[in-house]
Parts: C-alpha cells; structure tokens; sequence
C-alpha cells in the first residue's frame, strides 16, 4: 500500500515522503497512529502544493537575505565602549552588541549565534561574518572606540 508519512518513522523513511508500506503494517500501525496517510489522488496533490509553498517561501527568504547583504557588505559598525589605558576594554565586544547595533543602523535582525567575531578586547578595527541565510554570507567590519 503506498502511503505519505506525516512524520518520520524508523525503518520506512522521514515525514513528507510517499512510501510503499506492507498493507498489514499500513493498515494496524501506521494509520491508526497517525502515523501516515494512504497516497490518495487528492493527498498526493495536497503534498506537492505544500512542497511548492515551502520552497517558495525558501526561495523568497533566500532572496531577502541576499539583498541584506548587499546591503551591508563591507560596512562598518561603530560602536563606542569603555576602555581602560592603552585602548583595552573593560569587558568586550560581543556578538549580542554587534547584532543589537547592526538591528540599530540597518533594520536587520540577525540573532547574535549567527555573528563569528573574534575577541574584540581593545579598541581598533576587527572583521567579522554574519551568517544571514544558509550559504549567504555577509563580511563587515567593526570599529571599537573609546568612549
């Protein structure tokens, strides 16, 4: 019996799939479960129009992304902090004040896992990535000055 899983399942395959099940598993494990559904007409094409819709929605994200980095590749946050003699920070600069000033200047949200800094300890220039999308990759600069 083929069937579409509606969530994933050992040893048959993972949720979305449209898979071919022994008639007895389908029938006393795997429907009344909720576990599948049988590949009906109607069921078959209710799954290809959510898959189309989750790609266009990863095809509009995708893109959205792309545009923010084009935005700010290249750009410089300025972001002012105390710092002691010789330049050297109380603290540092981390990953959270750098998604805060970069949600400040340029409108993006950006959670501050997605930021690859290094240890901004002193005052001075210092690159930095922001991971924008899966494979959209932004490169900014940031520069630390004494408050």
């Amino acid at each position: 019996m083929k069937v579409i899983l509606l969530q994933d399942v050992k040893g048959m395959g993972k949720k979305g799939e449209v898979k071919n099940a022994p008639d007895a598993y389908a029938r006393n494990v795997l429907l009344p479960k909720k576990m599948a559904v049988e590949a009906t007409n109607q069921a078959m094409s209710e799954l290809n129009s959510k898959t189309e819709a989750a790609a266009h929605h990863k095809a509009q994200e995708k893109a959205a992304a792309e545009n923010n980095k084009k935005r700010i590749e290249g750009k410089t946050l300025k972001i002012t902090a105390k710092c002691g003699e010789n330049g050297k920070l109380f603290g540092a600069v981390t990953g959270k004040e750098l998604a805060t000033k970069l949600q400040e200047e340029f409108n993006i949200l950006v959670d501050k896992r997605k930021i690859t800094a290094p240890d901004m300890k002193n005052t001075g220039v210092y690159s930095f990535e922001v991971k924008l999308y899966q494979g959209v990759i932004a490169k900014m600069n940031a520069e630390i000055v004494a408050q």
